[in-house]
């Protein structure tokens, strides 16, 4: 779960900001309040307590190890605001509460875990630590009684990996990293075949010279 070297990989896409499509033809207005509403969002909890935030924070930072050279995605941010609208994917498994009953409950469980295995909340565990108590909820072989009818594994696969990494990739910054433009609303994608690029998306550099790339995704709009 942890990459240290993130941080050191090349730009795929040198040059590309996603938010120069904010006022061209690319946007509509429905995606440019949808997108601002996005950035507005910040690391304060609304629906967790400042404790739980942690938790979900110190859980986000290992799921998704982000770069150090740029602000950080507010992942946890992303999913409290979001469970604090009230919003979920419409559908849950039987045996697994509603998506924020089930947020709640899994991070108490994850923090009696951490303090019947190491006597702090898991916020407070070397990253280490951290690690092996989520690879331990992926392999289902937690078990503290906290998690209730909950099943650890199941909680991990459908709720935690799936909403941090679903947060992460709904947020601007991460489009600048894998080359998207955002929402294919009103110019929508044209050249759909492999290595095909519309006028208006991302190049992409071949870790040869990006000076030509570098320029194609500056004027983009």
């Amino acid at each position: 779960m942890h990459d240290p070297s993130r941080a050191a990989k090349p730009d795929r896409y040198p040059g590309y900001d996603v938010l120069s499509k904010r006022s061209g033809p690319s946007w509509n207005a429905q995606t440019r309040r949808v997108v601002n509403r996005r950035l507005s969002i910040g690391q304060q909890p609304h629906y967790f307590s400042e404790a739980e935030f942690a938790t979900m924070t110190a859980i986000a930072a290992l799921i998704v190890p982000q770069p150090t050279n740029r602000p950080g995605v507010p992942i946890a941010g992303l999913i409290d605001h979001r469970l604090s609208q009230g919003k979920s994917d419409g559908y849950r498994l039987s045996q697994m509460p509603h998506d924020g009953e089930a947020w709640k409950q899994g991070i108490a469980a994850l923090d009696a875990e951490a303090e019947a295995a190491h006597g702090k909340r898991f916020s407070a565990l070397p990253r280490a630590q951290q690690s092996e108590l989520l690879e331990r909820m992926q392999r289902g072989e937690l078990s503290n009684p906290a998690w209730g009818t909950m099943q650890p594994q199941a909680f991990f696969q459908r709720r935690l990996g799936r909403d941090v990494v679903m947060a992460y990739y709904a947020h601007p910054t991460a489009w600048n990293e894998i080359g998207w433009g955002g929402p294919a609303s009103p110019r929508g994608y044209v050249r759909l075949d492999f290595n095909d690029r519309d006028p208006w998306e991302a190049a992409e550099a071949d870790g040869n010279d990006d000076a030509p790339v570098r320029k194609i995704n500056h004027d983009l709009r």
